[in-house]
This record gives structure tokens, C-alpha cells and sequence, in this order.
């Protein structure tokens, strides 16, 4: 770990008093995410305000210092982790729900608020903040933003940039700006917002967030379909989205994965079943919301559902969706390490990646499950792994690679929902092209000409695909 200049420190310390961190115990936990990418910072500012962030920002510059933004650091590509002797920035403890108004129809809040707590405090007033990533209880919306994240109603109400109205957002040299409004309408000049949603942290610091709302349904219901073929699951979800329907989540969780579960905190999945789709079904009125669910029910047993079950009670339901929001820890508890992927391709390809997937999985000989928004088209392959095997990291190495192009010659991306960090960066001129990237960087320079933000993210070192490796394989 390099150490920093002394002056550099002092002005940080000035700047932030009570909040800089240099003790190596402290920095170990601002070393890694939920990866298993780890690179330990010299120091870790931890400012209460954009005045203090500010500051910061202009310390790193005067010592040509790189800076990590980082929210709660429950990221899923690498995108927090400090590379280059990274000062890291956390925002931790500017957690203020600044206002929520119930006629703009908004909320302001800085950038270390757990999501969780937002959805709660809109719920209370009889508003909704749909984004709902599966981390919702340790994520923090800072970092939402940061990676425009996602979760299982998106399909119905879209991932975290369909929400931002507004932005604050410390640039590199310390210049505070704010971009967007809370107004229904805004088409005055660029679209700043959007530059900076998904930019994980490589064009500055967010530091407050406006946030678009919406009325909270009154109804909200929940259905299990089971099948015996998870191919017959894929074509379920085709025939309820030919038929116009809409539901607020379409969840698929294979075999494998189920039974990760069942062996962590069990909860009477059908074990014996290939795979089983998880539906979300929200609305004001009663008769409708029921209509679909009967629909889904009709269309899901056309299509080879051995069964179909309505949730009766709320606690029947919750008991669905904590099986689902479970699956990482359950993964976790399978093997030593795991490698998540978030793949999106379109509706059509679901089913020719499915079958992708399966001939990797046995190219490789890897624990692979596969869960996922198989609604929207993204899903999670996961390979299970260790670490410390050269020989088995060297097979995930190979088969995420094979995934990746898969995907992107499926007309998909790299990336539905976690962001590219560190996981998937070499991967990006395959899927965006050498044109697009190209553009990216004069962006990225332009904004920040001494490359200070969040290094080494987003953009691929050379070598392109075949530099592609994970950190701890040996060579």
C-alpha cells in the first residue's frame, strides 16, 4: 500500500476533521465489494456534506490524487474497489431523506441513504419508489445511481435512471453542479442526468439525488408456476408477454439454485421441479389484478406448468420473495467464491441463451445456476468456484468469457443492472463498438482531464477479449 504525502493528508484531515481513516484495520473494509476484486486504499475520507466533498475533490486535484467514489460497496462488477492508490470517498453518512413531497411527486435525498429506508418512508405516505434491487436492504441509492441498478420490478417500471429527475454531483476539480429539476418536463440542453446515471463514478461525485415517485398500488399479489423443463419456463414467460400482459416481476430460479436455498434457510421449494417462475402482479382494482393472474395461470399451464399456485396471504407471498432475495447469500454458502453475471439479452434469445448457457456449463464442469429477471431478459448465470484452484478459476475465466459473447451475439449486453467495473471492461468494445467507446473516452476526458476519477473502471486495458482475467488466477 503506497503511503500518501503527508501534506496531502493534513489537507484532508482539515478538510474532513474526524473523518479520515488511515489505520490499516479501518481501510481493509473499503478494499472490496461483492466480488471478490479486493485492492486496500491508503486512506478513506468519509465526508457529511458536498461542501466537504468538494473540498476533497479539490485536494485530489491539486495532488493529482485518484479518487474512488463508493456508497455501501455491495456492487456487484468491481466498481468500488480502489485501484491505482485510490483515495477512497465514501458517502456513507450523508444518509438524509431530505424532503418528500406528495405533490411534485418526488423525493431529495443525499446519496448514502439505503434504499430499503427510502421505500419504507415513501410507503408510509402512500407513495412508491419502485427500483428494487435484491440488495435493497445494504445498497445505498448514491451507488444505485452510480451503477443503475435494477431489481425484479423493472420489468414493469424500469431500473434507477427512469427515476432521477435531478443530480448534484461534484465534478473532479471540485465544481458542484446540479443537472435536471423535479419538473414533469425538462428538454432544456443536454441530458446531463443520464451522462452521469450508470457513469460509476468515473465523471465525478453524486452527492444528492431527485427522485421521481409514483402513487403505491393498492393491491399487490404474487403466483408460482413449476415445471419439470425449464425451456417449457422460457416459452411461459413469451406467451404472457405475447398476450399483452404486464406483470410488476417475471423471476425464474432453476433446480440448482432452488436447492442452494432450501439447504440455507429452507422454505418449501419444489425440488424435484426444473425450474419455477416467480409473478409479481400489482393494480387498484381487485377484478383486474385477478383477471391477470388467472391469464398467467392459463397461459403458464398451456405452456407446460405442472402446477400454478396464487399466494392467499401476504406472509405466502413473502415468503416467495425472500426465497428470491436469498439466492446470493445461499450461492455463497455453497462454495468459497462465486462470479455473478448480469447479462440482458431480448425477449426472443431468453430461451437460445438458456440453451447457451447449459452447453457451457458442461464445456466447463462448473457449478453454474441460473436465476434471474427472465422477464425483462436478464439473467444471472453464477459460477460457483474457488479461488485458490488455479486449474478451476482458469475454467470460470474461460466459460464467463464464452457467456459474455454469447450474449452480445444475441443482440444483448454485458450488463443489465451491475454495471461494467473491473468484471467486464475488456469485454467493452465487443459490445458497444470501437466508435462508441471512442466517444466514451474524449467524454471521460474532457470531464476529467487528469483521469483522477475512479481509474481503471469502464474502460478496457489493452488486449482487448483476450486480456480478459480474474485477479487471483495464477499465471
Amino acid at each position: 500500500m503506497l503511503a500518501l504525502a503527508p501534506d496531502l493528508v493534513a489537507a484532508l484531515r482539515a478538510a474532513v476533521p474526524g473523518g479520515v481513516l488511515t489505520d490499516p484495520v479501518d481501510l481493509i473494509a473499503y478494499g472490496f465489494d461483492a466480488t471478490f476484486f479486493e485492492d486496500t486504499p491508503p486512506l478513506v475520507v468519509l465526508p457529511t456534506s458536498t461542501a466537504q466533498v468538494s473540498a476533497v475533490h479539490r485536494i485530489a486535484t491539486a495532488h493529482r490524487a485518484a479518487i474512488t467514489p463508493r456508497a455501501m460497496g455491495s456492487g456487484l462488477s468491481g466498481g468500488a474497489i480502489p485501484l491505482a492508490h485510490s483515495i477512497v470517498l465514501g458517502v456513507a453518512k450523508m444518509n438524509a431523506i431530505l424532503e418528500i413531497d406528495e405533490i411534485d411527486r418526488v423525493a431529495v435525498v443525499q446519496a448514502g441513504v439505503i434504499n430499503a429506508d427510502l421505500q419504507n418512508a415513501v410507503e408510509r405516505r402512500g407513495l412508491f419508489y419502485p427500483p428494487d434491487p435484491s440488495s435493497l436492504k445494504q445498497s445505498a441509492i448514491g451507488g444505485n445511481v452510480a451503477e443503475n441498478a435494477g431489481g425484479a420490478r423493472c420489468l414493469k417500471y424500469g431500473v434507477t435512471g427512469d427515476y432521477v429527475l435531478a443530480l448534484e454531483v461534484v465534478l473532479p476539480d471540485g465544481t458542484v453542479i446540479r443537472t435536471g429539476g423535479r419538473t414533469v418536463k425538462n428538454v432544456t440542453g443536454y441530458d446531463l442526468r443520464r451522462l452521469f446515471v450508470g457513469a460509476e463514478g468515473t465523471l465525478g461525485t453524486i452527492t444528492e439525488i431527485t427522485l421521481k415517485l409514483l402513487t403505491k398500488p393498492r393491491i399487490a399479489r404474487t403466483a408460482l408456476a413449476v415445471f419439470d423443463d425449464i425451456e417449457d419456463a422460457a416459452n411461459a414467460v413469451t406467451e404472457v408477454l405475447r398476450a399483452g400482459l404486464l406483470p410488476t416481476a417475471i423471476e425464474m430460479i432453476d433446480q440448482f439454485t432452488m436447492r442452494c436455498i432450501e439447504d440455507n434457510k429452507p422454505v418449501g421449494l419444489p425440488l424435484d421441479a426444473a425450474a419455477i417462475l416467480i409473478f409479481g402482479v400489482d393494480g387498484n382494482h381487485a377484478a383486474v389484478v385477478d383477471d391477470d393472474l388467472a391469464e398467467i395461470a392459463r397461459l403458464t399451464r398451456a405452456a407446460g406448468a405442472r402446477d400454478v399456485q396464487v399466494a392467499q396471504t401476504d406472509a405466502e407471498a413473502e415468503r416467495l420473495w425472500t426465497a428470491r432475495r436469498s439466492i446470493n447469500p445461499s450461492l455463497a454458502r455453497r462454495r468459497p467464491n462465486r462470479l455473478g453475471e448480469d447479462i440482458c439479452v431480448p425477449r426472443r434469445a431468453i430461451l437460445p441463451m438458456i440453451r447457451r448457457i447449459a452447453e457451457i456449463r458442461a464445456k466447463y464442469g462448473l457449478e453454474l445456476p441460473l436465476y434471474g429477471h427472465i422477464g425483462d431478459g436478464n439473467l444471472h448465470p453464477n459460477l460457483l468456484c474457488d479461488k485458490r484452484n488455479p486449474e478451476e478459476m482458469r475454467r470460470v475465466e474461460g466459460a464467463a468469457r464464452e457467456i459474455f459473447e454469447a450474449a452480445v451475439a444475441l443482440g444483448g449486453t454485458l450488463s443489465g443492472e451491475h454495471g461494467i467495473g473491473l468484471l467486464k471492461k475488456q469485454f467493452m468494445e465487443l459490445d458497444v463498438g470501437v466508435d462508441v467507446l471512442a466517444l466514451m473516452r474524449r467524454i471521460k476526458d474532457a470531464v476529467d482531464p487528469l483521469g483522477i476519477m475512479n481509474p481503471g473502471k469502464i474502460f478496457p486495458d489493452p488486449g482487448g477479449v483476450d486480456a480478459f482475467h480474474l485477479p487471483t488466477t495464477e499465471r
